[in-house]
C-alpha cells in the first residue's frame, strides 16, 4: 500500500515538474498574439505620502514602558479619529479603529503599528510581524493609580500580624 502511495506521489510530481515545460513547446492553435510596442513614457509608480503629523497645539502624554521604552502619544481636542505617536524617534500619524471593547486602538497600516489603549495601560505592536513592541506602558496618572487587589489575594505583608517567635 505504501509503495503505491508512494509511485503515485512519484508520478504526480513529475508531472507537475514536466508539463509546464513541455505545454511551453507544444504550438498552440490559436491565433498568434501580437506584440504591443513599448511604451516611450516610463511608468510613474504612485505616490504615497504620509503627511507629517501636526504636534503643534497638541496635548502630548508620555508614557514609560517595559524594557525602558518610551512612547508619546499627541492628542488634539478638535480631532479624535487620529492621534501622532512617537516612538524610537519616529512620528506617526496613526488612525482611530473601532472596537467593541472600548479599548482606544490607533493603526497606521503603512509602518504595520498598532496602539492599543487601556485604562491599566498601552502597548504597542507590530502587526507585520506580530510581536509586541512596548508593554506595560502607563502615563503618569496610571502609575500614581495603585494597582487593585483581587479579594481573594492575599493582603501585603505590611497589613499581617507580626509574627510572635
Amino acid at each position: 500500500m505504501l509503495t503505491r502511495l508512494s509511485r503515485l506521489t512519484l508520478v504526480c510530481l513529475a508531472t507537475l515538474l514536466i508539463a509546464p515545460a513541455y505545454a511551453a513547446n507544444v504550438p498552440s492553435d490559436t491565433k498568434a498574439t501580437v506584440k504591443k510596442k513599448p511604451s516611450k513614457r516610463k511608468a510613474v509608480a504612485p505616490t504615497v505620502v504620509e503627511e507629517t503629523p501636526d504636534t503643534k497645539d497638541a496635548r502630548s502624554t508620555d508614557f514609560e514602558c517595559d524594557a525602558g521604552s518610551k512612547v508619546t502619544i499627541y492628542t488634539h481636542e478638535t480631532d479624535e479619529s487620529r492621534v501622532a505617536l512617537r516612538w524610537k524617534n519616529k512620528l506617526l500619524q496613526m488612525k482611530r479603529i473601532d472596537t467593541t471593547t472600548g479599548a482606544d486602538r490607533f493603526e497606521n497600516t503603512k509602518a504595520g503599528l498598532v496602539w492599543i489603549g487601556i485604562p491599566a495601560k498601552g502597548m504597542l505592536l507590530d502587526a507585520k510581524k506580530g510581536q509586541q513592541l512596548a508593554n506595560e506602558c502607563k502615563s503618569a496618572q496610571q502609575r500614581a493609580i495603585p494597582a487593585e487587589t483581587s479579594p481573594t489575594a492575599t493582603p501585603p505583608v505590611a497589613a499581617t500580624e507580626p509574627v510572635k517567635g
